[in-house]
């Protein structure tokens, strides 16, 4: 399979002061390694703290590792400048748990999914407004919402906004941290089969950043456990849920009531 996202023993370290003055130098990312095969998703699964989200920030060019290397569509990202790396950052796109914080109460829908064209300076207004509408109705909001404001919209609604805005610039990999978590399950399972239409239908790859083994064996086609900055265990979807070896593993996966055969099958690959 052809990999859109290589990643190789990152590390990621941080300096803190001390209380009495010195520095303290605090690991966040320790010899993590994983790959995503293009049009696939990977779902990085950990508890708060395992280090998820500052890898996150690596991947998407807004944190600088210490140390290893990410190739992103054959391009080694980790060496490039801040002029070239303004140029990769529109095509790796973030989805956050909260879309509140994320999006302007004040904007329209039409306007929040056309501003990321508009700042990158793509097509003119016409344009921008043509194609902001094409993904609101990609997502589900209907074309007599698009001038309504985001704070008139639900949780769910606004994380739909949240994913037409990642969408406009056409990325190759989205990154949905905690994308979930935030909504009800009804919700979430609405979501997830629009994220699972969308990867059908525009070839997306996904990094599905989670606590959530149930939504992890749901969505992903691969799982990889974070503990402490590391990645413990890496599989294919239906083997990590199956035969999980590391106790973190286990432990995740027992906290998940609504974990099924019949309710959560992996998804086929």
């Amino acid at each position: 399979m052809d990999r859109l996202l290589i990643v190789e023993k990152i590390e990621k370290r941080y300096g803190r002061a001390h209380v009495l003055g010195a520095k303290q130098e605090v690991t966040a990312l320790l010899d993590v390694s994983f790959s995503i095969g293009r049009g696939s998703t990977l779902a990085l699964v950990g508890e708060s703290g395992s280090g998820k989200s500052t890898l996150a920030l690596c991947i998407a060019c807004l944190e600088r590792p210490t140390s290893g290397k990410i190739v992103f569509n054959r391009n080694e990202i980790t060496v490039l400048d801040e002029k070239q790396l303004r140029e990769v950052r529109p095509q790796i796109q973030l989805v956050f748990q909260d879309p509140a914080r994320s999006l302007n109460p004040r904007f329209s829908a039409l306007e929040l999914v056309s501003e990321p064209l508009l700042v990158q300076g793509r097509l003119d207004k016409r344009e921008r407004e043509a194609r902001a509408r094409a993904l609101l109705g990609q997502v589900g909001i209907p074309q007599e919402k698009a001038l309504q404001r985001a704070e008139e919209f639900s949780g769910g609604q606004r994380q739909r906004l949240a994913i037409a805005r990642a969408l406009s610039l056409e990325p190759k990999l989205l990154i949905l941290d905690e994308a979930l978590s935030a909504l009800d399950c009804s919700v979430q399972a609405q979501i997830a089969n629009l994220l699972m239409e969308l990867q059908g239908r525009l070839g997306l790859t996904y990094l599905f950043i989670t606590h959530d083994f149930a939504m992890a064996g749901h969505l992903a086609h691969e799982i990889a456990v974070m503990e402490q900055g590391r990645v413990v265990e890496i599989g294919a979807a239906d083997e990590v849920l199956g035969t999980p070896n590391q106790e973190v593993t286990r432990r995740l996966i027992a906290a998940m009531p609504r974990l099924t055969a019949e309710a959560h099958a992996p998804r086929a690959v």
